[in-house]
């Protein structure tokens, strides 16, 4: 959802030193800009500075499709890399999802209330499960089964379909698929995956079991970018509640599947209003 009032997100990333933030406060000063927002971080062990920073396009000296020229004589001193988007520019979001629909479903209502800048260009599965359900919607349901002989095959008419729709990220809200390089290099840091925080203490088909008869204290959940390393991409969220011997593995299971819920789609929040920046294999998440 555009807001009232339209602005510019400048995120950042360069080798610390003095003097970065007053450069950039005072490019966007001389050029008539308000700032509203300016989150900075700086990774003492490496050197690095961070920032993010907001401000309204109302009454700005230039439009924005001039900012590179504009903004080269701040960039190349201090060696800053940076991204440029607008508030009132809603990403186009693409949802893939296997038979577990917990977190289609909370995405569909965050989605349909107006909660989030973007667009659902289309929702993609690898069963048929949920076409009633996405159409009443009134979103694109896509099923392209997925097969070890067809893995491939499958994955080229995903990707062909999502550029396509000319999606800017996917969400995997419980696709229960190994996603393979090809597709993960479609899509670089723009693949948002969640599962619980067991692994990879229990990993396999039923993790919950295997954590109750642990008597796990403690149940969670990871959001995280996907790389070409199963489950190991920068973590973007995390959440975590306490549990105890009275609670039984169907207990687990819906307490887990309400974490993933949650955990996800804050993760989608801080994308949605770049919000993230990935360094070496971490995230810097702005507030």
């Amino acid at each position: 959802m555009a807001t009232s009032k339209p602005t510019a997100i400048l995120l950042v990333s360069c080798p610390d030193r003095r003097g970065i933030v007053a450069a950039l406060s005072a490019f966007i000063l001389e050029n008539n800009g308000n700032i509203i927002a300016l989150d900075q971080y700086v990774d003492t062990e490496d050197g690095v500075f961070f920032a993010r920073m907001e401000w309204e396009l109302a009454g700005f000296a230039f439009p924005l499709d001039q900012f590179a020229a504009r903004f080269g004589a701040v960039a190349e001193p201090f060696r800053i890399e940076w991204s440029l988007h607008r508030s009132d520019q809603p990403l186009r979001m693409a949802v893939m999802v296997s038979r577990q629909a917990h977190c289609l479903y909370d995405i569909l209502a965050r989605h349909e209330s107006g909660e989030w800048p973007a667009e659902i260009a289309l929702i993609l599965s690898n069963h048929d499960d949920h076409r009633g359900l996405v159409e009443r919607h009134g979103i694109p349901f896509h099923h392209i089964p997925v097969s070890a002989a067809n893995k491939a095959e499958a994955e080229s008419r995903q990707i062909a379909l999502l550029q396509k729709a000319n999606v800017d990220f996917v969400v995997l809200a419980r696709y229960m698929q190994i996603l393979g390089p090809a597709f993960v290099e479609a899509f670089p840091m723009r693949i948002l995956n969640i599962h619980h925080s067991f692994l990879p203490a229990f990993a396999g088909a039923n993790p919950y079991r295997a954590a109750h008869d642990r008597g796990v204290k403690i149940i969670g959940a990871t959001a995280h970018y996907v790389t070409e390393k199963l489950d190991e991409g920068p973590i973007i969220e995390q959440d975590v509640i306490r549990v105890s011997h009275r609670q039984g593995v169907d207990d687990l299971v819906r307490l887990g599947r309400d974490l993933e819920k949650i955990v996800l789609s804050r993760a989608i929040y801080g994308h949605l209003h770049h919000r993230l920046l990935v360094y070496k294999n971490r995230t810097v998440v702005f507030s």
